[in-house]
């Protein structure tokens, strides 16, 4: 977008916006929703805007059309003492720089919690997946996914000459990978579904998400998306059948193993993969990695790992969507529990000697 286009809606300078978006913000401060009823009488420069749906977070977003294009608005609580140094600029920055392709940053006003980005449209990785026609055409989608994967473990990992990230800092250590686990066992077990734990019970599923949880956290790390599954992922048309594959949501990335990103990806809790596909689609990813670093990886001991980090990673998962319940009282992503803890069944069952945790997870769940 130029600057043509955004006239008042932008200047060249960041942390400003054109007044018509100055104003419309310290509408919406004052807890008036009614968007577009505002524009009429109220904007020269801008021609519409709409709410756009919510994620799972707090944050709230608005496209806005002037004249000549379009762009996004995202509103959260103001980040004045952070400013440009916000964990999302800082890693926009980074991963823009080494060729990740995510939203344009336009503009930033830390005073009113505002975050100006290109407008990537509404279609989502998911979307797509919804209207493949044929198990070919989904492996290409996913194949052009992972190749991101790949070169977001390899260029936007540390190495000499980085800069100092705070996620840099940050890993999925021990203590992280359990902390999530209990979050998952007080928000789905005792508070969503008001069960009260055996002790014996709640020592088998400590001691195996414990084993679990050092066996991942004495993995090599690479930087890590962290919630890398296929609504997170815009498919942005550029001509034709083509579409750009923009990674959003990327605001929480630290380091951890090589196979979180991918774990949370093809074990995604809104889209089910068939276990043939997912077979094909982490052989084309080792394939890919070991082109482009030169370095070989142990096919059996990978798959093992990429096992664990899919229970640990699809336990959190389900007791995210319980607390979006009990936190907020959105009760809007209880219904992907169901699939989330079939990849967890499914993954379980690949493993005889973990057939304990199998049944006191399910028996909680089930009975």
């Amino acid at each position: 977008m130029n600057a043509a286009a955004l006239k008042n809606a932008k200047t060249s300078t960041p942390g400003t916006l054109g007044q018509d978006l100055r104003n419309f913000v310290d509408h919406l401060d004052k807890g008036d929703t009614v968007a577009d009823g505002w524009v009429k009488g109220n904007t020269k420069s801008i021609e519409r805007i709409l709410k756009l749906p919510g994620d799972a977070s707090t944050r709230a977003y608005y496209r806005i059309w002037t004249k000549d294009s379009s762009f996004v608005m995202m509103k959260m609580e103001r980040f004045v003492d952070q400013g440009l140094q916000l964990p999302f600029l800082v890693l926009q920055k980074h991963l823009s720089m080494n060729g990740i392709d995510v939203p344009t940053v336009l503009d930033v006003d830390p005073e009113r919690g505002i975050i100006l980005l290109e407008d990537l449209g509404d279609v989502t990785l998911l979307r797509c997946l919804q209207n493949v026609s044929t198990p070919e055409v989904e492996l290409d989608l996913y194949q052009q996914v992972l190749d991101s994967v790949v070169d977001l473990q390899l260029q936007a990992s540390p190495r000499e000459g980085s800069p100092d990230l705070e996620a840099f800092k940050l890993r999925f250590d021990h203590e992280k990978l359990m902390w999530e686990v209990n979050f998952t066992i007080d928000h789905f077990y005792k508070t969503y579904l008001a069960r009260e734990i055996r002790e014996k019970d709640l020592k088998v599923m400590m001691n195996r998400f414990s084993e679990f949880c050092t066996a991942l956290a004495d993995e090599p790390t690479v930087f890590t998306h962290r919630d890398f599954h296929s609504r997170n992922i815009m498919a942005t048309p550029i001509g034709g059948d083509e579409n750009r594959l923009v990674m959003i949501d990327f605001q929480d990335g630290r380091m951890g193993p090589a196979q979180y990103d991918l774990a949370s990806l093809l074990k995604d809790s809104y889209y089910q993969l068939e276990e043939v596909q997912i077979q094909k689609l982490v052989e084309y990813y080792l394939v890919r990695r070991e082109a482009l670093s030169g370095t070989r990886i142990d096919r059996e001991h990978f798959w093992r790992i990429f096992d664990l980090m899919s229970v640990q990673r699809n336990f959190k998962a389900i007791g995210s969507f319980a607390s979006f319940l009990n936190r907020r009282g959105n009760p809007g992503y209880l219904k992907y529990i169901g699939n989330t803890f079939e990849n967890v069944r499914r993954t379980l069952l690949k493993y005889p000697e973990y057939s304990d945790l199998r049944e006191v997870l399910f028996h909680y769940y089930y009975f």
